[in-house]
């Protein structure tokens, strides 16, 4: 039987000192199965503890209690060159904000030609330019729309789709997305979270989506965990749990969203000739 593609078990995270622990996360469990691309959303608000869970994900930070593990190798305490294998050739991570995943005095090309060496197998600069071109491609953009560019030359969307095509390169089996469209503008919101279902249904990668947006959430998901105070409070399939929240921070979460009214608005032409 395959092992999960991602697995964590009752893990935690406490910062502080034996005077004053702060508990972040609290006893998670979930797995992301192999075989069968899915994007797995993680829902909660700041300070709800989704983003120390993806930094344990990624092995950012090392839990407190609990066992992270990646094709059933336990990660949480792996150090060095044996880690950065394991991660580079299965995990990737999208970011927040495109602007601080690039170095601003480093032309874009640069990092990409390096990801593609490093991590895709390119083993010359033509493959390497080859390897980019296509990740690039296929999340909306060429080699020739970055190549000599600042990041700053770039809006916030390139950028991100530029974010995005260099973690492609490395080939990855998951990819975490801690909150990557809240800085891009809301017009170029849906073209990223559609490419997200683009990874999953073309290119069978799954994602572990991090947000606190329950539009989005309900519009990609496969599966939904909701997260308060370092806790889970909800989980399962997410048309399901979205459509009907038990938990009373869930319920809070889906009536904060607001509904566009679809309908027609009355003038006040048409009020008196009703009256």
């Amino acid at each position: 039987m395959m092992a999960p593609l991602l697995e964590l078990s009752h893990v935690s995270k406490t910062f502080g000192s034996a005077r004053r622990r702060v508990p972040a996360v609290s006893d998670v469990s979930f797995a992301v199965q192999a075989g069968a691309a899915e994007i797995f959303t993680i829902v909660g608000q700041s300070g709800s503890g989704k983003t120390t869970l993806a930094r344990m994900i990624l092995g950012m930070e090392m839990p407190t209690e609990g066992n992270i593990r990646l094709f059933g190798k336990d990660v949480a305490h792996m150090q060095g060159a044996q880690a950065r294998r394991l991660f580079m050739g299965t995990v990737q991570p999208i970011f927040q904000n495109p602007f601080e995943a690039f170095n601003p005095l480093r032309q874009l090309d640069y990092y990409l030609f390096l990801t593609a060496r490093r991590f895709g197998g390119a083993g010359d600069q033509h493959r390497s330019q080859t390897s980019a071109d296509t990740a690039l491609r296929q999340v909306g953009l060429s080699l020739a729309e970055v190549t000599g560019r600042y990041p700053h030359e770039l809006s916030g969307g390139q950028l991100q789709r530029a974010a995005i095509a260099r973690a492609l390169l490395g080939k990855p089996k998951l990819i975490v997305a801690d909150e990557p469209v809240s800085m891009v503008d809301a017009s170029l919101r849906m073209s990223i979270v559609n490419l997200f279902k683009t990874l999953r249904d073309e290119l069978g990668i799954s994602l572990v989506y991090i947000t606190h947006d329950l539009a989005t959430a309900y519009y990609i998901s496969d599966r939904i965990l909701i997260m308060h105070e370092g806790k889970v409070v909800e989980s399962g399939d997410a048309r399901t749990v979205l459509a009907a929240p038990q938990h009373p921070y869930s319920r809070q979460l889906k009536d904060a969203v607001l509904v566009p009214d679809f309908a027609p608005r009355r003038s006040a032409s048409d009020t008196a000739q009703s009256t």
